[in-house]
């Protein structure tokens, strides 16, 4: 093959080829979209309750807490330990969660603030999928409040889905259910301890 000809073919792949593999490459990383960081989530919730001051606190997950997250999510949660924040109001505390669920293929990041058993605000953190962005719209997000759950620890409420983001509106619901039993947990414990 003459000279010019293989220069010209290694021109070619350059010019088309690697603008391509650097846009698939950085594709994942550009896809990830943050609505809210999670300081400016617990200060949503804390204007709700402004006499209140949240504590960071650890859960460590142990077998049995694994166990109850696999009934829920279907498998187990991919961490040891969980922080978390809770208020210092004796009688109705709430507690604030930064949860990941996988959707279809990328994790997605809540925020869920649960007080009474039940979900008081729950928002899309961070969204990584290429499809169901519309499960962080607010307005959507509205009809998991005061949501709790029922004897068989599903939601109590039934919830609207939105046609093409299946996999993250079972992923949101997913994350209530979680939220809750994580918020009656530690006051289970906590008040075993007393």
């Amino acid at each position: 093959m003459p000279r010019h000809t293989n220069y010209s073919c290694r021109r070619l792949l350059n010019k088309t080829l690697l603008p391509v593999v650097i846009c698939l490459f950085f594709s994942s990383f550009l896809s990830a979209k943050t609505y809210m960081t999670q300081e400016q989530f617990l200060e949503f919730v804390s204007k709700q309750q402004p006499s209140s001051t949240f504590q960071t606190k650890t859960l460590w997950l142990k077998k049995e807490i694994q166990s109850n997250i696999s009934n829920i999510l279907n498998h187990k949660y991919p961490k040891l330990r969980l922080r978390y924040k809770i208020n210092d109001e004796p009688n109705t505390p709430t507690s604030v969660w930064y949860l990941n669920e996988i959707g279809k293929e990328r994790p997605i990041t809540f925020g869920v603030s649960i007080k009474n058993n039940r979900v008081q605000m729950i928002r899309v953190l961070e969204f990584r999928e290429s499809r169901g962005f519309e499960i962080s719209i607010p307005e959507f997000a509205t009809q998991f409040e005061n949501i709790g759950l029922n004897n068989s620890q599903q939601l109590d409420r039934n919830i609207d889905g939105i046609t093409g983001a299946t996999m993250s509106v079972s992923a949101m619901k997913k994350i209530s259910r979680l939220a809750i039993f994580l918020h009656k947990y530690i006051l289970t414990k906590s008040s075993e301890a007393k």
